[in-house]
This record gives structure tokens, C-alpha cells and sequence, in this order.
């Protein structure tokens, strides 16, 4: 029977309504993972040692998703340490509490004890990574998240024939807490890494190793790959580089950029890199190398980690291996070349919305100094500091104080400039301690915000890669010296900056960045030095509820793990 026309002109568009919404919720699903938090013994350079894993692997399991999907991970700690799990690069829109940073916007998930992380991929496409976020941890407790287009999206360049992920870490054969335990009673800097690794593994150039070890990456002649790329480090910032193949940047940290071609990659801690390489060598086995980038006066680990790209028509597994040379470890020209010719695509589909005005501006120095210490070695330690403040870490999570007006926890008084001016990149003065403080820069919401952030040489200028959780946000800016507030916003991109959420600030150097704090909560900005971490160089976002109910943190989950 004929439906009625009024009827009809009524329920047509419910209907088409409602095959919209079933076309989109066939698209974005539910992802569940569990996690279990276990020792085990791994033996890397000849030496074996229990660490700390999740589901018994190193690097720990790969989390898929499509843009657009909630994803839901429990994590069960059956170990003795405290932990904590942060999905580094993940927006959570108005999902704070399951950001992971211990203490800013959680208590610890303590052994016997489990808690579901709950997100959704908002907007975002590419490579991330997750990892523990409590003291030294995540040394080994880390892998990466995929986050695939949705589903009909293609990518913006040609899609390759495969896709493999790609971890380069750093391998101490000592207990990673007892290093940094050791190194904070004493007030001086922990002992360096013993190797470098790619996918868990020092490779076949290592100490006490074969050709056949580490991880053997299977080409077909003429096939294009996507690698992947992430550092998982804790203290370095690294050069990545494949013998005889070129190497095509299309993504960082799940931002699409320009193509650009290279032949090194600078990757630093935190950071991701998606890159296309091209089988187009003859038959034969090529080798890849990560190796520390530092351009500072400063111990590092010098250990090239390997690995092998082999191709599939090499008859023999022994077959010739050609050798790539690392650049030198004090590399800065390659390493500026690199970070400045990275570009937004700032395409029609996935445009650069750079902040054109600015709300609040902040210039923020960043470095390491030292403050009296009658119990350490030398009578002082060693501290980390963002103008002149050293962050003490808090005993009840900032996001929890803030969220239920908790007093004493925190004080909203960062300063949003240096309290001391001197020349920056200079010596510095030479009795400037630090004020020790759990201090947040409160934000309003949606407020457009300039960050400058300049490196100091009080005891040596250095390179520092600095993430901010719940956003991300665009490099506007770059520059070698002190930053000029008169000359230096010439040099501005407006247009198509790289867009990032962990940044590497040179040596003796600037770099601005804007955002837009679109994101109500509690969002933690670090170096992500592990070791500058410990030390304090870390502070804190506030950033206020906007009007709206989408404008509005989430009440707090039932399950969230108390102190």
C-alpha cells in the first residue's frame, strides 16, 4: 500500500537519516586490546636481563585503528613497579583522564591491578606510539599505534605495495630504574645507553652478534614500501638511514606532509616518521642504521644499531651486505637541513589551520643548570628547568586537584616569561638556581597560543625535543642565537608549517610554535629526554572548559586507579 504523502514527506528523511548514521557507525568500531603488564628475560650483547614488557614482547605489541574508531585497552599489571600507559600523540578530546602521564592526569596502576583506557581517534591518521609514563619505564615498555585512513580514504600519495613498523630504541644491559635511581641520590647524570636497536634488536654490526640477528626487512625488486618509523628512545635523538635507497618523508607524527626526498632521517625522541623507499637496487642484502645525533659537548651513545633490507631474488641469506656510513655524530648541518625542509601538506582534504593571531604569547627558556645539594656527590644537582622553574611532581594527579578543587596540590602561577633575562645561549650566570614548584599556565578555552621556546647554555646549550600532550601544534619558527622579538617573526611560515606534537628545539636555539586550546584538561609539556624529564624540565597546561557540553571534559571513569 502507497505510504500517505504527508507521512511520506515526514519519514523519507528520518530514514535517510538513519542510513547515514548506520553507512558512518559501519566505519568507526570498537577495538579492544589487553595489555598485560609481565617480566621477562631478554638477552641483548651477550647479556641477559629481566625487563619489564607488555604481553611478554620488545617492543610491545602494534595497536591498529581507523580514523574515527573507539579503542579501548585494559591494562593489567601483574609486575612489582607502578605503571601507567600514555598513547603519545593521541589527541583525547575531552578524554583526559586516560592521557597516561602518572601523577598529571592519574595515579599509577599498582601491581595486582588493572584499568581501562578509553579514546577515540579524533581526526587523526598515521603512526603514533604508546608507552609507559612513569619514571624510566618505558625504556621497554613501548610500541607503536597505527592509525589506518578510514575506510575508502586512500592515502595522498600512491599507496605502497606493503607497510612495516619500524622502533629504534636504545639497550642498557643494567636495570633502567636502578640507572636513574642511582644517578638522582648521587645528583649527576645517569650512565648512557650500550646500544642502539631497531624493532628491539642491536642487528648484525653489534657486539656478540651474527650477520643473521636483529630485524630482516623482505623486499621485492621494483615494489614501494611504507616505513613506519618511530623513536622509542629514551635519551636520543637519532639519524636513520638505508644503504642505497632514497627515502620519500609523507608523514610525521600522523600529520601528512609534502613529499620530500632524502637520503637521512632526524628523528627524535617521541617523534614519528612515515616514510616511502623504493626497491630499485640490484639483488643483495642493504643495511640500515640508526645512529645518535648530538651537536653538545655531552656523553652519548655512540653504538650504531642495525638492521637488514633484503631483497627476495638474493639467493643466498649471506649473501653481499652493503654498508652505509652514518653521518657524524655532530652532524648539525644534515640535522637543520632536515628539521627545516619539513612541510604541511595543507591540501584542500587536510588543510594547515595555523593560528593567524595570537592570545596568549609565552617565551619559555628551556635548559638544565644546578642547585645546592648537601647530600649529592659534588654538592650540587643536577636540575631541569623552564624559566628557572624545576616541576615537582605532585602525590594526587593535577587533573583530579583541578577537576574536584583539590587544595594545595598545585599553584596556577607559571611564569609566562623568564623571571631572569641574560644572554640565553651564552655561559649564563653562574649562581642562578632554579625555583622548585608544581606550577600550570592556565588557558582559556579555545584561546590561539604562541609558544617560544628558547634553549640555554647555563651548564651547555643542547638540543631538546619537547612534547606537549592534547594538541598539536605548528612550527612557525626556527632560528640559531637568541630569539629577536623584533627580527625573528619575519621568518615566520604561516602558511604550511609542520605540524608535530614533539619538537626538537636546536642547540643554542629557538623555535615558536602556535596551538589552539581546543582541548579542556590537564595537558603536561615535557622534554622528552627521559633524563631531562627526571630532572624537572617539565610543566603543565589548564586548560578551562569551553560553553558547550562537546566543549567539556568527561567526568572521570569509575575504574580510574587511586594513589
Amino acid at each position: 500500500m502507497a505510504m500517505p504523502r504527508r507521512l511520506d514527506q515526514l519519514l523519507l528523511p528520518l530514514m535517510a537519516s538513519c542510513f547515514l548514521l548506520q553507512a558512518l557507525s559501519v566505519h568507526a568500531i570498537t577495538r579492544h586490546y589487553k595489555f598485560n603488564v609481565v617480566m621477562r628475560n631478554m638477552t641483548r650483547l651477550c647479556s641477559t636481563k629481566s625487563i619489564l614488557t607488555v604481553n611478554g614482547k620488545f617492543p610491545g605489541p602494534t595497536l591498529y585503528a581507523r580514523e574515527g574508531d573507539n579503542v579501548l585497552v585494559k591494562v593489567v599489571n601483574h609486575a612489582s613497579h607502578n605503571v601507567t600507559i600514555h598513547w603519545h600523540g593521541v589527541r583525547q578530546i575531552r578524554t583526559g583522564w586516560y592521557d597516561g602521564p602518572a601523577y598529571i592526569t592519574q595515579c599509577p596502576i599498582q601491581p595486582g591491578s588493572s584499568f581501562l583506557y578509553n579514546f577515540t581517534v579524533t581526526g587523526q591518521r598515521g603512526t603514533l606510539l604508546w608507552h609507559a609514563h612513569i619514571n624510566w619505564l618505558r625504556a621497554t615498555v613501548h610500541g607503536a599505534i597505527v592509525i589506518l585512513p578510514k575506510l575508502g580514504v586512500p592515502y595522498p600519495f600512491p599507496a605502497p605495495h606493503k607497510e612495516a613498523v619500524v622502533v629504534l630504541g636504545e639497550w642498557w644491559k643494567a636495570d633502567t630504574e636502578t640507572v636513574i635511581n642511582q644517578a638522582m641520590q648521587l645528583g649527576v647524570g645517569p650512565n648512557i645507553s650500550d646500544s642502539h636497536t631497531i624493532n628491539g634488536h642491536p642487528g648484525p654490526m653489534s657486539d656478540c652478534a651474527s650477520s643473521q640477528d636483529g630485524f630482516n626487512l623482505d623486499v621485492e625488486n621494483d615494489k614501494t614500501y611504507m616505513l613506519r618509523i618511530i623513536n622509542a628512545g629514551l635519551n636520543d635523538d637519532l639519524f636513520f638511514k638505508i644503504a642505497g635507497h632514497g627515502l620519500t618523508v609523507v608523514e610525521v607524527d600522523a600529520v601528512y606532509t609534502k613529499p620530500y626526498k632524502t637520503d637521512i632521517l632526524l628523528i627524535t625522541p617521541g617523534q614519528t616518521t612515515n616514510v616511502l623507499v623504493t626497491a630499485d637496487q640490484s639483488a643483495g642484502r642493504y643495511l640500515l642504521s640508526v645512529s645518535p645525533f648530538l651537536d653538545a659537548p655531552l656523553q652519548v651513545d655512540n653504538k650504531t644499531g642495525t638492521a637488514t633490507l633484503h631483497y627476495a631474488n638474493t639467493v643466498s641469506a649471506t649473501a653481499r651486505l652493503t654498508l652505509v656510513k652514518p653521518p657524524p655524530q655532530n652532524a648539525t648541518p644534515i640535522a637543520s637541513k632536515f628539521s627545516e625542509s619539513l612541510r604541511s601538506l595543507n591540501s584542500k582534504e587536510y588543510p594547515a589551520n595555523v593560528p593567524q593571531t595570537v592570545d596568549h604569547s609565552l617565551f619559555f627558556t628551556i635548559g638544565v643548570g644546578v642547585n645546592p645539594c648537601a647530600n649529592c656527590i659534588n654538592g650540587t644537582r643536577v636540575v631541569g628547568t623552564i624559566n628557572n622553574s624545576t616541576f615537582v611532581m605532585p602525590s594526587t594527579p593535577i587533573l583530579q586537584a583541578r577537576y574536584y578543587s583539590i587544595p594545595g596540590v598545585f599553584t596556577e602561577d607559571f611564569p609566562a616569561t623568564p623571571p631572569h633575562k641574560f644572554n640565553y645561549t651564552g655561559s649564563g650566570p653562574k649562581n642562578l638556581q632554579t625555583m622548585k614548584g608544581t606550577r600550570v599556565y592556565r588557558l582559556p578555552y579555545n584561546a590561539s597560543v604562541q609558544v617560544i621556546l628558547q634553549d640555554t647554555g647555563i651548564i651547555s646549550t643542547e638540543s631538546h625535543p619537547i612534547h606537549l600532550h592534547g594538541f598539536n601544534f605548528f612550527v612557525v619558527g626556527r632560528g640559531v642565537g637568541n630569539y629577536n622579538p623584533q627580527t625573528s617573526p619575519s621568518t615566520f611560515n604561516l602558511i604550511d608549517p609542520v605540524e608535530r606534537n614533539t619538537i626538537g628545539v636546536p642547540t643554542g636555539g629557538w623555535t615558536v610554535i602556535r596551538f589552539r586550546a581546543d582541548n579542556p584538561g590537564v595537558w603536561f609539556m615535557h622534554c622528552h629526554f627521559e633524563v631531562h624529564t627526571s630532572w624537572g624540565l617539565k610543566m603543565v597546561f589548564v586548560v578551562d572548559n569551553g560553553k558547550r557540553p562537546s566543549e567539556t571534559l568527561i567526568p572521570p571513569p569509575k575504574d580510574l586507579p587511586q594513589c
